[in-house]
């Protein structure tokens, strides 16, 4: 296979969350994902790729023997696995509440442990295997990873041979409106209550000042060191145990020990505090404050990886891609055409060519224009974060 082919790469695409109901309407997107393949020719040294999907990046299937249900849409049994994520009766009008509590997990306070609903079975499919990834639904109608896939496919690569995927139950441990649209935030409150991810990617001290305010209120103004009396104040104190049980998953952000590869959009407006008016917590923000980011992630926690190439001898390379927002990270020509020279071997040439003696890589040499950046600056003054 050469060199290329055992290279150990880490492709960090911060692909970790889809979209904030501040985004743009993804679902346009997923439904009719952009044709952005460049075309290669095959090669037979192609080193093997695994695809590991973002939360809610992979096909959900459930089975029901439920002791009752939410409304007299939702099937209390069913004879077999059925596609629960993605299932397009979902966006009903009573199809959302039967999804909900079909897909939420029972936090178990003691043991730290989750769950499925009683009368719940829920199972992954596909691992291994690309189809779950590339489509989230069986009619193939809610593209995601299909476009990567498919340039991959032209570079020579097989599907569920050399690119395989590593899909997994989302909900549990290592979410927003998570980006589905047509439901409102309060509506799915109860679903997002029911996962140990929401807590997990609460912000953390390693990227963010712990008097940065996330949440402002009139009566008070919520940082890092407020976690426990926010899960309080919106009667949520589960949620307190688990973000106890998750927070030091990744304590001090190890470097993985592998030649790595982190590709991140930046220059976009990207939510940093959430302004909320007396309502709180029963109805939406009511403003908002940017930085910058790709519409999703801020650029203080991508940048991250930045760093580890003081801490690991294997070279760290960082590509920054001004203007490409958190979705079409997976569907943007930029983006497929590195990883191309990534996995063939010519960006590794460039890298040694710049890099010198050094360990980190800077990309792009010469970026493709991209849009403006856009006024950053917060459209709304918090006050200052009180101290408990």
């Amino acid at each position: 296979m050469g060199r290329a082919g055992y290279r150990a790469l880490l492709l960090g695409l911060v692909l970790l969350r889809l979209p904030q109901p501040t985004a743009q309407f993804w679902l346009f997107n997923v439904l009719f994902p952009p044709s952005a393949t460049p075309e290669a020719a095959p090669s037979n040294s192609t080193p093997p790729v695994v695809l590991v999907p973002a939360c809610l990046g992979n096909q959900l299937e459930a089975k029901l023997d439920k002791p009752k249900v939410v409304n007299w849409m939702c099937h209390r049994k069913t004879e077999d696995y059925f596609t629960l994520w993605i299932n397009l009766h979902m966006f009903l009008p009573l199809g959302v509440a039967c999804w909900i509590d079909n897909t939420r997990v029972v936090y178990n306070r003691s043991t730290g442990k989750m769950s499925n609903a009683p009368g719940v079975q829920i199972r992954v499919p596909g691992f291994g295997k690309t189809y779950s990834v590339e489509y989230l639904d069986k009619s193939k109608l809610a593209g995601y990873l299909h476009t990567l896939v498919q340039n991959l496919v032209n570079n020579g690569y097989v599907r569920d041979q050399t690119v395989r995927a590593a899909p997994y139950d989302w909900r549990i441990g290592p979410r927003d409106n998570q980006g589905i649209p047509m439901v409102t935030n309060i509506k799915l409150r109860e679903e997002q209550r029911m996962a140990t991810t929401s807590p997990w990617v609460f912000p953390t001290n390693t990227a963010w000042p712990e008097s940065h305010v996330f949440i402002s209120t009139p009566s008070y103004n919520y940082t890092y060191r407020d976690y426990r009396r926010f899960f309080l104040d919106v009667n949520f104190e589960d949620g307190w145990y688990m973000w106890n049980d998750t927070k030091d998953l990744l304590k001090g952000l190890p470097p993985p020990g592998v030649e790595t590869y982190c590709l991140y959009g930046t220059g976009l407006p990207t939510v940093e505090t959430y302004i909320y008016d007396e309502r709180f917590p029963y109805e939406d923000p009511v403003d908002v404050v940017y930085g910058d980011g790709d519409d999703t992630v801020s650029t203080r926690s991508m940048k991250l990886c930045d760093r580890w190439d003081k801490q690991q001898k294997q070279r760290v390379h960082v590509v920054e891609l001004p203007g490409v927002d958190h979705l079409s990270m997976v569907f943007n020509n930029q983006t497929l055409s590195y990883i191309n020279e990534i996995l063939l071997g010519s960006l590794q040439a460039r890298a040694e060519e710049q890099g010198g003696n050094g360990k980190k890589t800077l990309f792009p040499l010469n970026p493709e224009p991209t849009r403006a950046r856009k006024n950053l600056s917060g459209q709304r003054a918090t006050k200052n974060p009180k101290m408990n």
